[in-house]
């Protein structure tokens, strides 16, 4: 059941942390592109990588590996899952492409693969630093 609380009160923070950055960022950037919501998947998957190497290391340096479960479950699955949003930048790229923006749409879906694959893995990195 504590599993269930952690990952719902994640997951609200991370969704409200996410429409209040991608609020801002649409705000400024108007066109055709949709950066609020690339931005916040690709932040969200740089976290996910830190978070989840730290989690990981305090597990290697005897940390209980219940509390560290509760805690990847709570920061990973619940706080990053609620930030970012892959369906939306899925559903963006087909509004694209149905108003004849091929372009844009294939940038958006291409580079939000490579571009979150990439933050994930320099977040690794860089918990690996610190872990």
């Amino acid at each position: 059941m504590i599993e269930l609380l952690v990952v719902a009160a994640g997951g609200g923070v991370g969704a409200a942390a996410r429409f209040m950055v991608d609020g801002e960022i649409r705000a400024r950037h108007s066109g055709g592109f949709p950066w609020g919501t690339f931005v916040v998947n690709v932040v969200g998957s740089f976290l996910i990588g830190v978070l989840a190497t730290l989690t990981f290391a305090l597990v290697e340096r005897g940390a209980p590996e219940d509390v560290a479960s509760v805690l990847l479950l709570a920061l990973t699955v619940g706080l990053c899952g609620g930030f970012t949003t892959f369906s939306t930048a899925t559903m963006e790229s087909v509004r694209l492409a149905q108003s004849g923006r091929l372009r844009l749409a294939l940038a958006n879906s291409l580079g939000t693969l490579a571009v979150t694959v990439t933050a994930a893995g320099l977040g690794m990195a860089v918990g690996g630093l610190f872990g």
